[in-house]
């Protein structure tokens, strides 16, 4: 089979999961009283994250660190500089107080503490793999927990959540899970194989195509929300998956086999901090991500890519 065919193939798949998942997500988010900023940052965020959690697992087990760490890394990089950069040209996003207040700081908190055990550590072993791992649930039900019943603060001009059932929301939520994850694995397997053929090294294409390719659910569904004008669910599911791929997809990989970041540089690392680091001003004025931002954190991306790839 044509891989050209089979990428676009894989495209299709993530546009629709991500149609289903927004639908299903934002309706259930009305229904239950949750707002869409909390559904955004642990549903959505931890649905979409699951390629990243699939792959980075086998990797490890399969003895391609580079792969494994340099896809949590790249998710990061290419979440902020891409996902949200291409959202704001879609659609200027506004973003809730609590991710300014809250969610954004806690970003780069794990992202700092991220660095440092790869830095100073050499990778992740068991033990810091568990407590990462630990503090993802505990990051989830502290979420869920102070967000239930609180009002939510929309976009004026943002498109009102569907008014759908419950076992319809739980369905289309359910499928837009299973093509998000499927559409990202046959994207990812295809790349991958392209690349390989290239002669290009395990921890670039972790850092960039795999990276790129498990980031797709999240692309297609930030992208998507934006376009429904739901900012909420756009910038938590960023912010979210952040966050979920630190301590979830990090932790969880490490606490089943520890990972070595011998491969990932201190360009690697700046460029997640500053991506993280960086956004907080961006979001801070007047709580919104323009055109111009956006497309400045494009650009930030193609900077990053030229100072990796082989040259």
């Amino acid at each position: 089979m044509n891989p050209f065919i089979m990428l676009a193939l894989g495209l299709a798949i993530l546009t629709l999961g991500a149609e289903l998942l927004v639908r299903g997500a934002s309706g259930l988010a009305s229904r239950f009283g949750v707002g869409s900023l909390a559904i955004g940052l642990t549903v959505v965020a931890i649905g979409t994250s699951m390629p990243e959690l699939a792959v980075s697992i086998d990797a490890a087990r399969s003895g391609s660190s580079g792969i494994a760490i340099g896809n949590v890394i790249g998710s990061n990089i290419f979440n902020i500089a891409v996902i949200l950069g291409l959202s704001a040209v879609v659609l200027p996003l506004t973003a809730s107080h609590a991710v300014i207040r809250r969610d954004l700081p806690l970003m780069l908190f794990v992202t700092l503490l991220f660095v440092g055990l790869c830095t100073f550590g050499g990778g992740l072993s068991r033990w810091e793999g568990g407590v990462l791992a630990i503090m993802s649930v505990a990051f989830v039900v502290w979420t869920i927990r102070t967000m239930v019943g609180q009002p939510q603060q929309r976009d004026p001009a943002s498109t009102p959540a569907p008014c759908i059932t419950v076992r319809i929301g739980i369905l289309l939520t359910i499928a837009g899970f299973v093509l998000l994850i499927s559409g990202a694995q046959l994207f990812v397997n295809y790349a991958v194989e392209l690349a390989r053929s290239q002669g290009i090294a395990d921890d670039v294409i972790g850092l960039t195509i795999v990276a790129a390719g498990t980031s797709l659910p999240e692309l297609a569904t930030s992208v998507w929300a934006a376009i429904k004008r739901q900012s909420d669910i756009a910038v938590g599911n960023v912010v979210g998956s952040n966050i979920f791929n630190l301590l979830g997809v990090g932790g969880v990989t490490a606490a089943i086999h520890p990972v070595s970041s011998a491969g990932i540089g201190w360009i690697d690392h700046a460029a997640m901090i500053l991506s993280a680091v960086v956004l907080l001003p961006l979001l801070r004025s007047g709580f919104r991500l323009d055109r111009v931002e956006g497309a400045l954190l494009l650009g930030f991306y193609g900077v990053y890519l030229w100072l990796i790839w082989p040259k």
